[in-house]
């Protein structure tokens, strides 16, 4: 049997790709225990970089925080986990435990069985995920869908005082069969976002989000800029050091996240 035995590595999917693994609720737990995701990402182990971006993708998809950075007290600041943040790793471990006793059942009948070709089946379901490259992913509810002929204009909520609006093809609206009160998720790529710092600045694109720079990200010619939204969400842009250095960008600067409707790609559950 041990040959054969399935081991509980479980994953929570949504259309877009995996949002709940074994990796981000172990980041998670750590959060929950140190206060710092400096020493999270440690121990997990993690870059710092990709424990941010874990916990800013975790943030926007859920419905209200799972992580807060905590300003102040002796240690100078960190991070904390939410009371939801706490709910969601017990509602994993719980299920993860139901999950592999049903693998363990599954094992036994397979052995009964003959057996089976547990390498093949691994490799079939590895290659049938899907992933998105989108770096701003966000989850929210339909609240406006206008039919321009050849288009769509899609409204939807991610927070009490945002919405992201989408233009997409009648054709794309028609598959996704999207209908007020469905739920969808809206995919940005980073380097569709543009920043501001001017909030008189006249701007034609539907989309601004103003926030504070929480991290910026140096490279050799673009930068990484992070904005935290007010509902604890972010919003994630590349755009040149020029630019950062022009427009003063740092963190705790506030600035506006732009990006055109068009370059917003939606994804819908059936």
């Amino acid at each position: 049997m041990a040959g054969n035995r399935f081991l509980a590595r479980m994953s929570l999917e949504n259309e877009i790709g995996v949002a709940l693994s074994d990796t981000r609720i172990r980041l998670l737990e750590e959060i929950g225990r140190k206060g710092s995701i400096n020493q999270a990402a440690k121990a997990v182990p993690l870059s710092y970089k990709a424990a941010w971006d874990a916990i800013d993708t975790l943030n926007n998809l859920a419905p209200e925080p799972l992580v807060v950075r905590v300003i102040g007290g002796r240690q100078g600041g960190g991070t904390e986990l939410t009371e939801y943040g706490r709910k969601m790793v017990a509602m994993y471990r719980a299920l993860e435990i139901e999950y592999q006793a049903a693998l363990d059942r599954l094992s036994e009948r397979l052995d009964e069985a003959g057996g089976c070709d547990v390498g093949g089946f691994r490799q079939l379901m590895r290659r049938m995920s899907m992933k998105t490259s989108a770096r701003n992913q966000f989850s929210g509810v339909i609240t406006g869908l206008r039919d321009g002929g050849v288009d769509y204009e899609v409204r939807i909520r991610i927070d009490a005082n945002t919405e992201i609006a989408a233009v997409i093809t009648r054709t794309s609206a028609e598959n996704l069969a999207l209908a007020i009160g469905k739920d969808a998720f809206a995919l940005v790529k980073s380097s569709s976002v543009m920043l501001s710092v001017d909030p008189g600045l006249r701007l034609t694109a539907r989309n601004q989000l103003w926030g504070e720079v929480a991290a910026v990200h140096e490279g050799p010619v673009n930068n990484e800029v992070t904005l935290a939204l007010p509902s604890g969400r972010s919003v994630t842009a590349v755009v040149t050091g020029d630019s950062c250095r022009a427009l003063g960008i740092a963190p705790g600067v506030a600035a506006c996240a732009f990006f055109k409707a068009s370059s917003v790609i939606l994804a819908a559950a059936d």
